[in-house]
């Protein structure tokens, strides 16, 4: 099988080119690894303490280490081999995870042991994430990056569905046995990234300087298109996210268990799912601009008609709604990323872009959890969904230049 980059991209089908099927393998192994841990840890940790101020701050402890290190991941991905960065990464969250069943087994599992075992993991994610994004092109021809994108999005959300239900079901029967499957899970992701082939990338010899620490910064600031799309997904997650909450909403509102909680955190991906094999085998062309606003709008109405659904159908189907908007919205953001961003800065954008969604997601849970223990759960997420509509108003008006964006490499 071809080793690296296909040249011709109607001759073979991405899912039968090795780098990106091991690639995608390994996406889905370690997703399905944090979802199993994130139910376990959200679960064990409500049960715990009552709070769900404390929910928030296991978003606070990921988002922590994402600034500070946001300057040095992007260099690091631009200069060393990607897929040792990777490994290295999944490893570090495999034996942090291991921790955790050993503190669960030990009985010493504390409030703020969990806390400080998710700062490891957010600190490694901080380097993992942003580097198989930058590692994404360099696996298929530059044609077909918005359809490895969706399909790359589409194993993304395989995972959510898979991972959170599997992590309830196994939290059920042992909360051992959850960390258990989750650590080794993360293990055998770090071992697939290793098995990529890829042919050496030439790239322009640069010191790493403060300069070039800056330079993905300063291309997302020259770039108004990709400017606007990076900080609308910061803004509409950070409001209208409400994934922090679900233990709360699955015990207190709609009266389950551990299962319960893995359907809603199965919910999004489930939409996301079918919305990403759509996407993958009928690619947007045209209107992309009004079609992101119009999807962060439908996010923000679902995240709101789950923040009052008292019914657990009801419940799914709004979630599943959330995850159908947000895969379109990450679609079209990555893809105007990869397009229109030089290799050798791939690795600094990308860890930019990560930072912007990342720090979206981590503060989008502390909020919610901020505002959950001053005035309850359904306001926290009444209000942030509306939010969100609010907000895509006014980024129509911000930046003109995404409205009118009609194609994803230009």
């Amino acid at each position: 099988m071809t080793a690296g980059p296909i040249t011709n991209p109607d001759a073979i089908s991405l899912a039968r080119h090795r780098p990106f099927a091991m690639f995608w393998l390994a996406r889905v192994s370690t997703t399905v690894a944090f979802h199993i841990m994130g139910v376990s840890i959200g679960w064990q940790l409500y049960q715990l303490t009552n709070n769900p101020l404390d929910l928030g701050l296991v978003g606070l402890m990921q988002f922590l280490p994402i600034i500070p290190l946001t300057l040095i991941v992007g260099p690091l991905a631009d200069h060393f081999d990607r897929r040792r960065i990777i490994g290295i990464c999944q490893v570090t969250i495999g034996l942090a995870v291991a921790l955790l069943l050993l503190g669960t087994t030990g009985g010493w599992l504390s409030r703020n042991a969990i806390l400080a075992i998710v700062l490891i993991v957010g600190t490694a994610r901080a380097f993992e994430l942003p580097t198989m994004t930058a590692l994404l092109p360099n696996l298929v021809p530059r044609e077909t990056i918005p359809r490895a994108t969706a399909m790359w999005a589409s194993a993304n959300q395989t995972a959510q569905i898979v991972g959170p239900a599997i992590g309830g079901v196994l939290f059920a029967v042992s909360p051992a046995l959850a960390y258990t499957c989750s650590a080794l899970l993360f293990l055998m992701a770090g071992a697939l990234v290793q098995l990529i082939e890829q042919r050496p990338i030439e790239r322009k010899p640069e010191p790493i300087s403060v300069a070039s620490l800056f330079l993905g910064f300063r291309f997302i600031w020259s770039k108004p298109i990709i400017l606007g799309s990076f900080s609308l997904d910061l803004f509409a997650v950070l409001f209208g996210g409400v994934l922090a909450l679900l233990p709360v909403f699955a015990r207190d509102i709609l009266h389950t268990e551990a299962w319960g909680l893995g359907l809603l955190r199965s919910s999004p991906a489930l939409g996301a799912l079918s919305m990403s094999i759509v996407l993958a085998n009928f690619p947007l062309r045209g209107a992309v601009g009004h079609i992101l606003f119009g999807v962060v709008g439908i996010y923000g109405l679902s995240s709101a008609v789950f923040g009052l659904s008292t019914w657990l159908p009801l419940s799914m189907l709004a979630l599943v709604l959330v995850g159908m908007a947000d895969v379109v919205s990450v679609v079209i953001r990555a893809s105007l990323m990869q397009l229109q961003t030089p290799d050798e800065l791939r690795g600094r954008v990308t860890a930019a872009f990560s930072m912007f969604t990342g720090t979206s997601n981590q503060l989008g849970e502390f909020r919610a959890g901020v505002i959950a223990a001053a005035l309850g759960a359904v306001p926290a997420v009444v209000i942030g969904g509306l939010s969100t509509v609010a907000i895509a108003g006014l980024w129509m008006l911000l930046f003109p230049e995404l409205r009118k964006t009609r194609r994803l490499d230009r």
